[in-house]
């Protein structure tokens, strides 16, 4: 009966994490990913661009509302050298985006250094503890 009690605490804390990360992705290579589907009726990742600025990769995308209700959120971008291994994915950090009922909103930034060849864009829920 015992084991029975952690086993199901410990699926219902497992299930309560995952929903704090999950979320979507979109790459410059075209590539998007779905971690959360129910996340996903609510946003989107479109327009992702990449252009070359003073010898750094800068890249875009747009976020956009899918629901009438406001949403907070956090996005991050990532940056892969040619050999796709991370460039300085410790340093950065999640950033926070509100949109309000069917809003978008464009998001940008510029890579570390002249090693990027390629970015992803994460995005996820905003959860305060």
């Amino acid at each position: 009966m015992k084991i029975s009690i952690v086993i199901v605490t410990l699926f219902l804390l497992m299930t309560g994490c995952a929903n704090h990360t999950a979320g979507l992705s979109a790459g410059s290579n075209g590539v998007v990913r779905v971690d959360n589907n129910s996340f996903s009726r609510e946003v989107g990742i479109e327009q992702v661009r990449v252009r070359t600025q003073a010898d750094l990769l800068q890249g875009s995308a747009l976020i956009l509302s899918k629901v009438s209700t406001d949403l907070r959120l956090q996005y991050k971008f990532t940056w892969y050298d040619a050999n796709d291994f991370t460039i300085e994915d410790e340093g950065v950090s999640w950033k926070s985006l509100k949109l309000h009922g069917k809003q978008q909103m464009q998001v940008s930034a510029l890579a570390p250094n002249a090693n990027a060849t390629r970015f992803e864009v994460y995005v996820r829920k905003a959860f305060s503890n």
